[in-house]
Formats: structure tokens, sequence, C-alpha cells
């Protein structure tokens, strides 16, 4: 049966399913009932059939797993909807791979700028970073910036060096890095964090239709893949173009948005609180960067890295100088929820002292805090998540991925405070699961097997890597809907499959509370229900 033919019917009964609510009271049932955009009955099949009238749509799940639509806490949407039509050298497993990847797409793209890209050097036969050497030879007259996946490096090539001014000359701006030759001094083409904006500064924004033609990309990514919520790392232009398809009914995903921390005062002078807007398109959550990345060698830790004695990482400027500090008592008092990236131990500890401060001097309201990526964290740290009611919005897909590279950053002691997912539970802290895509693949199923095998990416720990913090699947797919909806003050409209809530549901090809752990990472969608309507089902 075509569902799609029939969505003007305004209820649906989908029967005869695995249907696991997420919803404490009634954690299984096998029926759904829906009307317009809302869930009006879960129940058994017989009870489901009685309520069927001609003015309902009856789809048969035939015994297939449905789970609440997923939800995903940490998304560049815009951003990865870009990637999704730039050149992927993600796929790139050698540097020579690297290298023929962009030749054939500067090939075709000649003259303009060259963006995106998502390398990761780590993959490649010699781990090292890439320079501008690399490829100034077949982009002389094409500026190249192209950042590795983490989205805390790029590599720019003497075009766009030229064209931004960077020099020999130039200093290192406050929380980011230039890359230079050791012998000369000379950019190797690498940027870090805070000096990225260098050259994207002069990139030229795109058009109206490219942002379009951008958002319909990651639209469509995220229903083939069963998202029906996103959290957003938002900008000004990327929500221009949300509330241009809200406006239109374009919008096939919930989308969150978290501005940077810099608008608060735009914020707070226009009265926004947290959770302005509508059931597709919110804002009033801020988000800043503490430190950078494991991967770049930036997130900031309390003792050197591993493989280099002189580097504790990067401390953002505006931590250091006491700006995220201040607009972070600002925002909260105007009852913005604040989201700060923190990746380094010594990062996540800083944060947690300005939660704990913005606790105590402001009035008391449902605040929610939350620490984005949350990667390594010292256990007494832990305990202040759990006492300042701080959420831990986590990735787990980087720890299989990490797992494969990170003792050589952090050496074997530190690893026992890596991803520590289970002590965050068994500890009380709220916890939930995103991907933080494009950096990683727009898959919950992926997020699933992480945090439940903690397998890496190179097969080299098929009992997991840091075993003792493994988590049961219905732990997973509770990070994955209902912690998730309570992130963004939602789960009493979303996150689980009970009566008055959004008509937002997943199908998924096989049952993965059931079937062997390591073969959950193979698991489809089926299909995606989004306000009540089918809108994808996989043939």
């Amino acid at each position: 049966m075509n569902t799609l033919a029939y969505s003007e019917k305004s209820k649906k009964a989908f029967i005869n399913g695995n249907i696991f609510t997420v919803n404490d009271s009634q954690p299984f049932a096998e029926a759904v009932l829906t009307n317009e955009n809302k869930i009006v009955f879960v129940g058994s099949t017989k009870q489901v059939k009685s309520l069927i009238d001609a003015n309902t749509i009856v789809i048969d799940l035939n015994g297939k797993l449905m789970l609440p639509g997923f939800i995903d806490n940490h998304v560049h949407f815009m951003n990865g909807g870009f990637y999704l039509l730039g050149v992927d050298l993600r796929k790139a497993k050698t540097t020579q791979e690297f290298k023929d990847i962009l030749k054939t797409y500067v090939k075709l793209h000649e003259g303009i700028w060259i963006t995106g890209g998502d390398w990761d050097h780590e993959a490649w036969e010699i781990k090292e970073l890439p320079k501008k050497e690399w490829i100034d030879s077949f982009t002389q007259t094409t500026p190249v910036f192209i950042n590795r996946f983490d989205a805390h490096m790029a590599l720019a090539n003497s075009y766009a060096l030229k064209l931004a001014g960077i020099t020999k000359d130039t200093p290192d701006p406050d929380g980011g890095k230039i890359e230079r030759d050791p012998l000369t001094g000379e950019p190797t083409g690498i940027l870090k964090d805070n000096a990225m904006p260098l050259v994207l500064s002069v990139i030229p924004e795109h058009s109206e239709k490219q942002y379009d033609g951008a958002l319909l990309a990651a639209l469509k990514e995220a229903k083939v893949n069963g998202f029906t919520s996103v959290q957003d790392i938002t900008y000004p232009n990327d929500l221009k173009t949300y509330q241009r398809f809200e406006r239109q009914g374009r919008l096939t995903c919930r989308i969150d948005t978290r501005l940077p921390i810099s608008e608060c005062k735009n914020l707070i002078t226009l009265g926004i609180q947290n959770c302005f807007g509508s059931e597709k398109l919110k804002l009033g959550a801020l988000k800043a960067f503490a430190d950078g990345s494991l991967g770049s060698s930036t997130a900031l830790f309390f003792e050197p890295y591993t493989q280099d004695s002189t580097n504790c990482g990067l401390q953002m400027d505006t931590l250091r100088d006491g700006k995220m500090r201040n607009w972070a008592i600002e925002a909260d008092k105007a009852k913005l929820q604040l989201s700060i990236h923190a990746i380094g131990d010594k990062a996540n500890s800083l944060v947690l002292d300005i939660f704990e401060e913005v606790s105590r001097i402001n009035p008391i309201w449902d605040r929610r805090f939350r620490i984005e990526h949350a990667q390594h964290v010292i256990k007494q740290d832990i305990n202040r998540f759990s006492s300042l009611g701080v959420i831990a919005s986590v990735q787990p897909y980087h720890a299989i991925d990490d797992g494969v590279w990170a003792e050589k950053r952090v050496g074997k002691g530190r690893l026992k405070e890596t991803y520590a997912f289970k002590s965050f539970l068994d500890s009380g802290v709220k916890l939930c699961f995103g991907s933080d895509w494009s950096v990683a693949p727009l898959n919950a199923i992926y997020g699933i097997y992480a945090a439940v095998t903690r397998r890496t990416l190179d097969e080299k720990n098929p009992g997991g890597w840091i075993p003792e913090q493994k988590l049961t699947v219905q732990q997973a797919i509770k990070c994955y809907t209902i912690n998730n909806a309570y992130a963004s003050f939602e789960e009493n409209i979303k996150g689980s499959i009970e009566k008055g809530k959004l008509a937002d549901m997943v199908v998924l090809s096989d049952d993965i509370l059931t079937i062997e752990p390591e073969k959950i990472c193979d698991v489809k969608v089926d299909m995606t229900i989004f306000d009540g309507e089918v809108i994808f089902e996989r043939k």
C-alpha cells in the first residue's frame, strides 16, 4: 500500500505493530491511531480497529518496530545540506584520494569558492595534516577553504590565504591558531578554531536559492533517516530560510534553533524567552564555545596532550576574557537556555563553574543548562552535572570514531573519563543523543549502535571501547527521543508515543530491541511519520 497517496485523509491507524512507546506507563503497544497531527489512541490492534471509520487510512505494520520519531540533539543542519551538495572528502582514505577527489571537483567548479569537504587525516595512511602545497598546483585560480570533519580546523590554499591577507606575519587570533612551517614560518594552510574566520569573512554569502537548495537536501536526509526533530546550531541566514519554509508549509522536520550567544542582547531586547515560536520552529536557546576539538588537538585539558607536552588545547577568547560569563548571566536572567560546547576536561569544568555562578546569583527557574559534547569529564564534575541539573548533550558516534585514535591524544589513563555515557546516567544526569551532523552521519541507528556496542570503526574493539560505558538499547532509544525532547523543553508534546502528543513516529526494518547488537548498524528506516503524515517510505 502506497500510504503517501492517501495523505488527504485526516486519520491513520497503524496496526499489528511492535511499538516501543517510550512512555513508562505504557511501554509497549500494538497499534496507534492519529487524527490530523496528534496521537489520539495507543493500545491493541483490536482496540484501534474498533475506532476506524471511513476517514481512516489503515497501515499494517506487519510486526515491525515503531518508535517515536528520532530527535537529534546537535546538528549543523544548513551546513549539512551544503555538505550534501558539495565536495565529499570524508570518503578519502589516503592522501592521494584526498587530492584526486578535490582535483576532480575543482575542474567542475573552477574559479568559485570551494568549501565544506569534511576531510579526516586520521583515516589516511599517514596521519599528518594536509598542506596548501598539496593542492596549490590545481587551484591557482580557485579559492579553497575545506574543513576537517569536526569543523575546528580547515585547509586554505595559497589563493584563499592571499584573499584573506594571511601571511607569515599575521598573528594568531585569541582562541585560534595559524599552523606554520617550522623552518620558514610560512602558513601551512591549516587554520584552527578562531583563526578560521580570517578566511570565512572573505567568502561571499550564499544566495537565497542556494540556501533553499541546501535546506531541501537537509530535510530529505532527515526524513529518510527517521528524524522528525533536530536541535540546530543556527545562524541568522539559516533562520531566515527556516522561517521562509515554515510560512510556505515546506518544513518536514521540527527545528529547535540555537543562535550564537553573542546574539543574546538582541533576543533580550525583543523579550524573547526559551521555546519562542511554533511546534515546527523555535528559538530561545543560545550556543557558545569553550574550547576546540580533540581531533584538532584544541580541546582544553588540565594536562598536556600526550603527543605534545607543550599543548593543553585552546581556551576560547570569550571564556578567557569573561564575556561568556557575562553573556551567560544576562541570558539566563532573561530565561534564555544556555548551551555551551565543551570537549576537554578543563573546558567542561570551567563551564560548570559558570553554570554554578549563574544558578547562585540569578532567580530560580527551569533553566535546563546544556553542555554540548561533554566528551572528557573528570569524575567529580560528573557529579556537578547532576547537582546543577546540567544536560549532557553527547554524540555517541564520535566515540567509535575518536576511539580509533584518541589514546594518541590523551593517553590510556584519561580514556576512563571519555564518553562516559553510563556514568552520566548512573549519576542521575539527563543524557541526550545526537550526531553533530555533518561531523558525523545524520543517523540515529548508527548512534544507538555506537552507544550499545562501542565497537570502534577500525573494528579493533569487538568487545567495545571502554565497554563499562555501554548502554542498553532502550536507554539509547530514550536518549534519541524523550530525553532530547526534555532538552528542548518539549517532553510534554513529543518524544514518546502517547495520547495527545504530536504524531511523529518512525518504523524500522528490524527489531533493534531483540537482534544481536552488532547487527543494529545494518537496520534501515522503513517509514517516517511527521505531523501525522507519512513523509517517507523505503521501497
